[in-house]
């Protein structure tokens, strides 16, 4: 029974990282189409080239690269967060603090989402179309940006609900032991 319960959980983990991951690389496939677009709008200025609504598929495309590839920079421990403050604390007092900093988060982001999602579901309803040269549909664009905000929500979540259960939190790194530590991490982040 214990076991079953076991692999169920790890089937769960699995589907969770697997999604946060697929995010994180969604959001790089992102970053390159906004790098295409950004050198074919200026490109094509030098030689008498105009891509339609280029810029509006940038600005899209940059809002899905920041929302969808948030999920995956909270669980790697690469976002901001206020490790300077419970970096200090020890003990209980970290873990009480570290759970209503998660219960914090989770609200606000379960907040954004809930909003994000019903001004798409509205955009779909009311047939809202960008008055751009393409007239692209604009709950399409939207859906990476209420998208990423429900991956982060439920990236908060699991990571509330481990902290709960009594480990330590998986976004949180050990501090650099050697100075060679510090660059190696900065390289591998900055990938």
């Amino acid at each position: 029974m214990a076991e079953e319960a076991g692999m169920r959980w790890s089937w769960l983990r699995k589907t969770l990282d697997g999604l946060y991951l697929g995010a994180g690389w969604l959001a790089g496939l992102f970053l390159i189409v906004i790098f295409l677009l950004m050198m074919g709008l200026s490109v094509g200025r030098q030689v008498g080239i105009n891509i339609p609504a280029g810029d509006e598929f940038a600005s899209w495309s940059m809002a899905a690269m920041a929302f969808l590839g948030l999920a995956h920079t909270f669980k790697s421990g690469d976002m901001i967060r206020v490790g300077l403050l419970t970096d200090r604390l020890t003990g209980r007092t970290k873990r009480v603090f570290e759970v209503a900093a998660l219960l914090l988060a989770l609200a606000f982001t379960a907040y954004f989402t809930w909003h994000a999602t019903n001004f798409t579901y509205y955009s779909w309803l009311t047939n809202d179309v960008a008055q751009g040269v393409v007239p692209m549909p604009m709950w399409i664009p939207q859906l990476g940006y209420c998208g990423g905000l429900a991956l982060l929500a439920i990236a908060i979540g699991d990571e509330l609900v481990h902290v709960l259960r009594g480990y330590k939190p998986r976004y949180e790194k050990e501090p650099p032991k050697t100075a060679e530590e510090v660059v190696e991490r900065a390289v591998q982040s900055a990938v």
